[in-house]
């Protein structure tokens, strides 16, 4: 522990490359060692950008250690033995990981990475979330950056599962960005862990993500791209998974969509492609045969049509759990007929939908929106935490009963039957 302040030290010099740390370190032999070097000795390693170093100021060192004390935050350090021997091993592994929940040891477990761009298409998320669902039956632990989109998807897929998720961040551990990812955040570190390099209060500026993308390959046996344009985070990842030796699969893409054209460019470049989370997984199932578990007749079953068969026969109750009826009291299938909207709303088209097929959430989502409606908005008018608002915008859209515009914008196509 007396150590701790110095490794902090250490990976806040700010000045000083990556690489010159690392360095310093294999001649020391520990921070502790830099910290109390004199100058013509760090001179000797360096022959120029070592004087930040010169900088002996432990106050910040000690105020993080103070604060991730106190809010339940675990530091580790590369010396630690605990510290994952897939990300010690590549280029620039960090100095420090601000944990938040518990890490599991990744060296033992199939994980994976899902990534993908922020402004993805509808079958985007519900592919993402599909795959994430079947990668967690499967057995493997789901990396992710927790972004809007694809990100969040996957990582919601993965713990409906009830699989666990490592959130990587491009922020302070005690920054939750975006905020509406609230609720995430909370289950994902509930049930495994997230973690970032950067210390406590670090805002989430643009170039800390291309920083934060080595650490989600590093920490993974591979990654997997979903709805990726040509200029793209996800892009930048697989590239650093391939310099890392990590493997690369994509899940082919809209081939006229511009958020996909990334994606599916890896493809003919000879990433692997899949369509399953089993085809991710069971690509490792010889290296980890008592982790990873073959889903029936080798493919789970789908998610989103479970999903949605479960919904439109009416067996989930107002809590959105399991609750079969008898059949002469189940509500009938939602009428498939469509009414065209000519008052002076806006103008969609609605599907006529029983109540009662719908579970508490979904209702609650429904009533809170009043034609084209952001998601932030839906989440503060109806009350709900932005997590279980995500799920049930996702039900919803499986069953057609809204859809999703860029920019977050949300759209409702029903109108209740009397």
């Amino acid at each position: 522990m007396a150590e701790l302040k110095y490794w902090i030290w250490l990976s806040n010099i700010r000045g000083v490359a990556r690489a010159d740390e690392l360095k310093l370190l294999e001649h020391f032999g520990s921070p502790e060692g830099i910290y109390f070097a004199r100058e013509r000795e760090l001179g000797s390693v360096l022959e120029r950008g070592y004087e930040p170093l010169l900088n002996k100021d432990l106050s910040e060192a000690k105020g993080i250690m103070s604060f991730c004390g106190e809010n339940g935050y675990t530091v580790m350090t590369l010396a630690d033995a605990s510290y994952p021997a897939r990300l010690k091993n590549i280029f620039d592994p960090p100095l420090v990981l601000y944990i938040r929940g518990r890490l599991p040891n990744l060296d033992e477990e199939v994980a994976v990475a899902v990534v993908g761009t922020r402004s993805c298409t509808p079958y985007g998320v519900v592919t993402a979330e599909k795959i994430g669902y079947e990668m967690a039956r499967s057995g493997a632990v789901v990396v992710t950056g927790l972004a809007r989109g694809i990100d969040s998807a996957a990582a919601r897929g993965a713990l409906r599962a009830g699989g666990r998720v490592v959130g990587v961040l491009g922020n302070g551990i005690d920054i939750v960005y975006p905020k509406s990812n609230a609720g995430l955040f909370d289950d994902v570190a509930a049930t495994g862990a997230i973690i970032t390099e950067f210390a406590p209060g670090t805002p989430p500026e643009g170039r800390n993500f291309p920083i934060r993308n080595r650490i989600l390959s590093g920490i993974s046996l591979g990654v997997t791209l979903i709805e990726a344009p040509e200029r793209s985070g996800a892009l930048i990842t697989a590239s650093l998974a391939l310099e890392q030796g990590r493997d690369v699969f994509v899940v082919p893409g809209n081939i006229d969509a511009d958020s996909c054209r990334g994606s599916n460019g890896l493809l003919r470049e000879g990433a692997s492609p899949v369509f399953s989370g089993w085809d991710i997984v069971g690509s490792y199932e010889a290296m980890y045969p008592d982790k990873v578990t073959a889903p029936e007749g080798g493919k789970l079953k789908d998610l989103e049509e479970d999903a949605k068969d479960k919904l439109l026969k009416g067996e989930l109750s107002e809590a959105g759990k399991k609750k079969k009826r008898p059949a002469e009291e189940r509500p009938k299938r939602p009428s498939t007929k469509k009414v065209i909207d000519n008052g002076d709303g806006p103008g969609y088209i609605d599907i006529i939908v029983d109540p009662d097929t719908l579970t508490l959430d979904e209702r609650a989502v429904l009533a809170a929106m009043e034609g084209k409606t952001h998601i932030d908005d839906i989440t503060v008018k109806s009350g709900l935490p932005a997590q279980a608002v995500m799920s049930a915008l996702t039900m919803l859209e499986i069953t057609g009963l809204v859809t999703q515009e860029p920019g977050k914008f949300f759209v409702p196509h029903y109108k209740f039957s009397s």
